[in-house]
């Protein structure tokens, strides 16, 4: 009995021994419970607390360094005025001929002006390389600033080396080849009026060439353009072989002949006119396929299309003054022997037009063309004989 009850005991304790380790193994995983939940909670409580942070004192409290950097530059790009009306910077942008166009022909609905405009004038010069007759215009630009704008047009090859003290300087724009007679030309032209358009304050648009000089100075000049109710273009209707002669029936029904019209190229357009042409596209694709020489396009797809679309705003008449005397079919080209007191009467001499519905003497505001050799005699006369 005794060894029983001996037996029992010894037996008893692995019994309660094994029965311990048992609840400590079931105890262990809800620890770990406990502490995952307690985990999870903190997670939750800190989610919430950024949200609410977010929500009521914005992310700025958590990223103070984004917005002082970045709203300053938002607000001064979108807040003034001058970045609408202000002219580039650079003549030298990257915009195609197509981007070009579409950008100069945006116009303001208003015709008031919500700050102060001094309407200028844009001298665009279309050239092949240098400007011979560049001292002559730096004297008749000298003391009217903020009244004119200066375009250089030449071989995209050429490199102007203006100094930085001369109107001229960096005033070239992106440049093509262009060929006399062809579509090129015109299309030269509609490159200057459009970067010329860029500029709000621009006015008055006037053609030149390398070989132009001006006849009067600046003021003279200035008050004939801004007070004529008329832009100085050349289109006539000429019945001869040159004129109608010309005329292609492809060209219908866009351009009918007694539409077509033959003028000069120097020009001196408003910036009406000017819109007129940087955005047509509906006589552009007929004139460049149709009219090629002996149709000469410079010649006639301005004088045409401006008939058709504003005739009453034509003077019917170039204001640049050339010299077909000696025959071909170029002008006269003047160099050093030809520039005398003699010639420069001749060249000024009294003519009979009209100038706003009234009759003047006072036809020609410029003059080609003069070969580099006749500057030094130009610049010794042009002060008595010019005004400047």
């Amino acid at each position: 009995m005794q060894s029983r009850v001996v037996e029992m005991e010894e037996n008893k304790d692995p019994l309660v021994v094994l029965g311990r380790t048992n609840n400590q193994t079931r105890a262990l995983p809800q620890r770990l419970l406990q502490l995952l939940m307690l985990f999870l909670f903190l997670c939750f409580t800190f989610s919430v607390a950024s949200i609410y942070m977010i929500k009521y004192f914005g992310f700025h409290s958590i990223v103070p360094a984004v917005k002082p950097s970045l709203q300053p530059c938002i607000e001064e790009e979108s807040s003034k005025l001058e970045r609408w009306i202000s002219p580039l910077s650079n003549l030298m942008h990257t915009m195609s001929d197509k981007e070009l166009l579409w950008r100069a022909s945006m116009v303001p609905r208003i015709k008031k002006y919500p700050f102060k405009r001094v309407p200028k004038i844009a001298f665009m010069f279309l050239t092949k390389g240098p400007l011979p007759m560049a001292p002559i215009w730096e004297r008749f630009f000298k003391g009217n600033q903020g009244r004119y704008s200066i375009y250089i047009h030449s071989l995209p090859s050429f490199e102007a080396d203006f100094p930085s003290s001369s109107v001229f300087y960096k005033r070239q724009i992106p440049s093509q080849v262009t060929e006399w007679g062809k579509m090129s030309m015109c299309d030269a032209e509609r490159r200057l009026i459009a970067n010329a358009l860029l500029d709000i304050s621009n006015e008055w648009f006037v053609l030149l060439s390398e070989s132009c000089i001006p006849l009067y100075n600046f003021n003279v000049i200035y008050k004939y353009i801004s007070q004529s109710k008329h832009s100085f273009i050349g289109a006539f209707d000429d019945p001869g072989p040159y004129g109608r002669g010309r005329y292609d029936e492809n060209m219908l029904p866009e351009v009918n002949i007694t539409d077509w019209r033959k003028g000069s190229q120097w020009f001196e357009i408003n910036r009406k006119l000017a819109l007129y042409i940087v955005e047509d596209t509906k006589f552009y694709p007929k004139f460049a396929e149709f009219c090629k020489p002996a149709c000469y396009v410079d010649e006639h797809y301005f004088p045409t299309m401006l008939t058709i679309q504003a005739s009453n705003l034509l003077a019917n008449r170039s204001i640049t003054w050339v010299d077909w005397s000696r025959g071909g079919a170029h002008p006269a080209t003047f160099g050093k022997s030809d520039i005398t007191e003699e010639f420069m009467k001749r060249m000024l001499a009294g003519r009979n037009c009209t100038y706003n519905e009234r009759n003047t003497s006072m036809c020609f505001l410029f003059a080609r063309k003069f070969a580099p050799s006749a500057l030094e005699p130009l610049f010794l006369l042009a002060p008595k004989y010019l005004g400047f």
